[in-house]
């Protein structure tokens, strides 16, 4: 568990670390400290908070974007805010070093939220 990552929104781990790699558990738009707080709105300052509280897990393990392998996208409007969504998330890597990824269209997220995002991370 990360302390500066926002709370789980169910019983779970904000990561996992088996052999050097690590599973982080996808995180929703919330806002670390404040559980109450109203989620973004639109998918873009979703996906934005969605990637800065990724950052936040994985600064707490000493690793950082540079060390996923693969991101799993789980988003509710997809025809709608997949290139808004695309945008945002690709400003976070690099054009040379964007990892694997998944994009998935469902039918609800927790919290009503736009965007999801999982990651597996490999230390070096």
């Amino acid at each position: 568990m990360s302390p500066d990552a926002p709370t789980p929104v169910a019983p779970f781990s904000h990561a996992v670390e088996v052999d050097g790699w690590v599973f982080v558990t996808g995180q929703m738009p919330t806002w670390p400290g404040d559980d109450a707080r109203p989620l973004p709105d639109g998918v873009e300052a979703q996906t934005a908070r969605v990637m800065d509280n990724l950052i936040i897990v994985l600064r707490g393990l000493g690793l950082g974007l540079e060390h996923v392998v693969q991101a799993r996208i789980y988003i509710t409007r997809f025809k709608e805010d997949y290139a808004a969504m695309n945008a945002v998330y690709a400003s976070y890597f690099p054009p040379e070093r964007r990892p694997a990824r998944t994009c998935i269209g469902v039918t609800g997220l927790a919290r009503d939220a736009l965007v999801e995002i999982d990651l597996i991370a490999r230390r070096p």
